[in-house]
């Protein structure tokens, strides 16, 4: 499988996994600020969504949450940048940063 650049501008996605729990709260912190500003959470489910799903393409998940495809992705992105999942040819997959965030969470 063939992997997009994973670049985050904030250097984010470089690190492989969360280094310390202190970088593990920071990143929910994060995330709970991006679902605040929503009207309904979503960092959590779209975080389950991928690791479910892992290589499907994003016509396919959108409906599964209720999303047109453009402002799916653009939600996917901002988890991108945060490093927690990866743009495979087809589809999306958590990144081991994600992985590990979402085992946290549960």
């Amino acid at each position: 499988i063939d992997l997009v650049d994973q670049r985050a501008p904030d250097g984010f996605a470089e690190l492989d996994e969360v280094a310390s729990h202190a970088e593990l709260e920071a990143i929910i912190a994060r995330l709970a600020r991006v679902d605040a500003a929503c009207p309904t959470p979503w960092t959590t489910r779209y975080l389950q969504l991928i690791a479910d799903q892992s290589g499907i393409v994003s016509r396919v998940l959108a409906p599964q949450v209720n999303a047109d495809v453009p402002p799916f992705k653009r939600r996917v992105r901002q988890l991108k940048e945060l490093g927690l999942t990866e743009s495979l040819e087809v589809g999306y997959r958590l990144s081991p940063r994600g992985r590990t965030l979402l085992r946290h969470l549960r």
